[in-house]
């Protein structure tokens, strides 16, 4: 995948107000398996804002070389809120 494409999906993370929390560090499987090759987590201020950004017309290049360039899973999941 080309580092336009990479750097692109950054800069639409930001503009949607996410941030990356892990982005391919090394991990260990404890239990169960198989590991994916590669963990991204990146967090939002919303759910919303975070379906925003996926259906935008800004992230909407970088995704489709994405769908072409690599086989990934994502999903959308509910934080814990804030005490």
């Amino acid at each position: 995948m080309s580092g336009l494409v990479l750097l692109h999906g950054r800069q639409t993370i930001a503009q949607y107000g996410g941030r990356y929390l892990v982005r391919g560090g090394a991990a260990e499987v404890v239990e169960g398996g198989p590991p994916a090759k590669t963990i991204i987590i990146v967090e939002f201020p919303t759910m919303a804002r975070a379906r925003e950004w996926y259906a935008s017309a800004e992230y909407a290049e970088a995704l489709k070389l994405r769908q072409t360039a690599l086989e990934r899973r994502l999903m959308f999941v509910d934080g814990v809120p804030e005490t």
